[in-house]
């Protein structure tokens, strides 16, 4: 009994641990919503380098990194750079009212189920705020990377 219990507990764990992104994988599969209830497809963004970073409107440290970020599109936006906001905020109001606060121009998306929205699940998300930066072919090259980390992936 105990070896089933032991092995079925190792089976969980060791699931959940793939559960998490590792570099070199590709960037996930998913649709979400923005504040226009458009449906946006990751694949979109396909041939750009893309930072997907999950925050929340109640999380201080993610209102503080949206200014940085905000910068960070202003200066390398658009062509061939983009950043993906996905909020896992269960107050859809509060999550627009954040957006225009905090004046984010970047695609934003919700999935509003907090640790356990899917698109958190399927990245691995554990705390907020994480970032995942993918490079033009999709792969992703860095977890939770700084402002100058990724400046310097640009400027190659």
């Amino acid at each position: 009994m105990k070896t089933i219990v032991f092995a079925l507990l190792f089976f969980a764990s060791s699931t959940m641990v793939n559960a998490q992104l590792k570099l070199g994988d590709s960037l996930p599969k998913f649709v979400l919503k923005n504040q226009n209830d458009t449906e946006i497809n990751s694949s979109q963004f396909k041939g750009k380098v893309v930072l997907i970073d999950f925050w929340a409107s109640w999380c201080g440290p993610c209102r503080l990194g949206n200014k940085k970020l905000v910068k960070l599109y202003t200066e390398f936006g658009s062509d061939k750079f983009q950043i993906i906001g996905i909020s896992v905020d269960t107050d859809k109001a509060k999550w627009i009212k954040a957006i225009e606060k905090d004046r984010i121009r970047f695609t934003q998306l919700i999935d509003p189920k907090v640790f356990d929205a899917q698109t958190a699940i399927l990245f691995g998300v554990e705390e907020l705020p994480s970032q995942f930066l993918f490079d033009e072919k999709g792969i992703l090259i860095a977890t939770n990377p700084s402002e100058e980390e990724i400046i310097n992936y640009l400027n190659l």
